[in-house]
């Protein structure tokens, strides 16, 4: 039986006068649904992106949503400059950076055997290596000011065996390992480090690049509610625990929602 999606929930201000960054939030998908989900809850959020064209078209559909400006920064995650400039720009602009949500990935099916080091390389350095550089360049900033919360994207492959999916789960188990291990080194800073590990987020950008069958097998073998989720519901996790009501929380990774292995 398939339980029909919920009506997106009223905001609660959950993070009234919060700082957000959200990387890779210019599309359809759920960096963009945080964003939204961000400010509603009455953060000041910046986006950023490497289209340059899709981010002012997202930060420009956000400040008509929420009636104000939104700032924006042009962000590739494999370069280090790019992500040093993001987090000066965001502490300059908004004083503080209180959250940031490194939302940025790529995915990718190659049979293992057929995999070149180029594709294996690329997915590790946008993944894994791009969450480290941004926690890298924004930890110092949130243990200067004794608080703040990082949100790591995680996904459920990291804990469930898919085919032709070895190094996507590579990167994924590692930021979640990641993850556990630098909330470790800045607790005594009042700095918490979680993850949000989704499990298959329908979104009208995916949907055009992956086969239909293929999508509903998924849902049938492994979404408990016999549907994929609402990119908001993910978002919906996020800001839990960017919020105060997650403040005993570090190190730890949330599914939304799955049928475990």
């Amino acid at each position: 039986m398939t339980i029909a999606p919920p009506s997106r929930p009223e905001p609660r201000g959950l993070l009234k006068g919060k700082t957000v960054i959200v990387t890779a939030a210019a599309g359809s998908g759920i960096g963009y649904s945080t964003a939204e989900t961000c400010a509603d809850e009455g953060a000041q959020v910046l986006i950023s992106d490497m289209h340059e064209g899709r981010l002012h078209q997202y930060a420009d559909r956000l400040a008509e949503r929420i009636g104000q400006p939104v700032l924006r920064k042009l962000c590739n995650v494999t370069d280090e400059a790019q992500v040093r400039n993001l987090v000066a720009y965001a502490q300059a602009e908004m004083g503080r950076i209180d959250i940031m949500v490194n939302n940025a990935g790529l995915g990718g099916s190659y049979r293992l055997v057929d995999m070149t080091d180029e594709q294996w390389s690329r997915i590790l350095d946008v993944n894994l290596t791009g969450t480290f550089r941004c926690m890298r360049a924004v930890l110092p900033v949130m243990m200067a000011q004794k608080g703040g919360v990082v949100i790591n994207l995680g996904s459920i492959v990291a804990w469930r065996a898919e085919a032709l999916q070895t190094a996507y789960a590579a990167t994924k188990a590692g930021i979640l390992a990641m993850t556990r291990c630098a909330a470790m080194e800045v607790a005594r800073d009042n700095v918490r480090i979680n993850a949000v590990v989704p499990s298959l987020a329908l979104h009208p950008n995916l949907v055009k690049v992956t086969d239909p069958d293929f999508l509903a097998d998924l849902i049938e073998r492994n979404e408990a509610f016999g549907r994929a989720a609402e990119t908001w519901e993910i978002a919906n996790g996020i800001a839990m625990l960017a919020s105060d009501y997650s403040s005993y929380m570090t190190g730890e990774a949330l599914s939304v929602s799955c049928r475990h292995p």
